[in-house]
């Protein structure tokens, strides 16, 4: 565990393992404590708290997906890594995609779990924008009471793991993230010319972004491998880490 200044704020980050670099990026409202079962595959793992979570910096206001990909930039100058594979969760898929946008050079590979790559929608915009507020007048208890059981498989064995993440979110930050994701673009036409190597995952249990939202990506993105995984639901490197793991090593073996 390491912190570093990056573009004025202090950034946690987990950096581990061997020589072929992977960019690990979170969702919300979580922090890089959610890839812990990757950690130990061998490659060299870069994991950062995203500014807002975890031991980075939170900023009030509004983080858009540029900032949150300068940061990830700065990160790997910092650690003096040209090219990585990104690897991206949820909001962190969309992220991926906004650090593809403005630094496809530095991407060898992508993975893109539980995501979307459309552009946020006018209901979606009003969601979020009611969210981050509600959020910062009330807390984050209630919503953890109602998304928990969307995020993870009741019962799993990571539930409590998730639960303490988002409890610990600071309301500040997720608050700017929601804000910022309420202006992403679309990366639809990004990722059907990308012309790399990625893996799409999916829990088939997926309430958030469904099997047909990963068939869907599998469609734009030519010679894509699509992975879903029997008994997860929004987490399944949490809730079956040894079949994401498995569907993950494969695919970074072959590169």
């Amino acid at each position: 565990m390491s912190t570093v200044t990056l573009n004025g704020i202090t950034v946690g980050y987990d950096d581990t393992g061997g020589d072929m670099p992977l960019l690990l990026v979170h969702g919300h409202p979580f922090d890089r404590t959610m890839w812990r079962p990757q950690l130990a595959l061998g490659y060299r793992m870069i994991a950062p708290d995203l500014r807002g979570y975890g031991e980075s910096t939170v900023v009030p206001g509004k983080t858009t997906f540029d900032v949150f990909a300068a940061d990830l930039a700065a990160l790997l100058d910092h650690l003096d890594v040209e090219r990585a594979v990104l690897v991206g969760l949820s909001m962190g898929g969309q992220i991926v995609l906004e650090f593809l946008r403005l630094h496809a050079d530095r991407v060898q590979a992508l993975v893109l779990a539980d995501t979307s790559p459309r552009g946020e929608t006018p209901e979606g915009v009003e969601y979020r924008t009611e969210l981050a507020d509600r959020l910062l007048r009330e807390g984050s208890a209630d919503y953890i009471e109602h998304a928990l059981p969307k995020m993870v498989v009741p019962g799993c064995a990571a539930e409590e793991h998730v639960r303490r993440m988002m409890t610990g979110a600071p309301v500040e930050g997720s608050a700017a993230a929601l804000r910022g994701r309420a202006e992403r673009p679309d990366y639809v036409d990004l990722l059907a010319q990308a012309g790399l190597p990625t893996l799409i995952v999916v829990g088939d249990r997926d309430e958030y972004t469904p099997v047909a939202e990963a068939q869907f990506m599998h469609g734009l993105a030519k010679g894509s491998r699509l992975a879903v995984i029997a008994g997860a639901a929004h987490l399944p490197n949490l809730e079956r880490p040894t079949e994401f793991n498995a569907t993950l090593q494969s695919f970074v073996d072959e590169l």
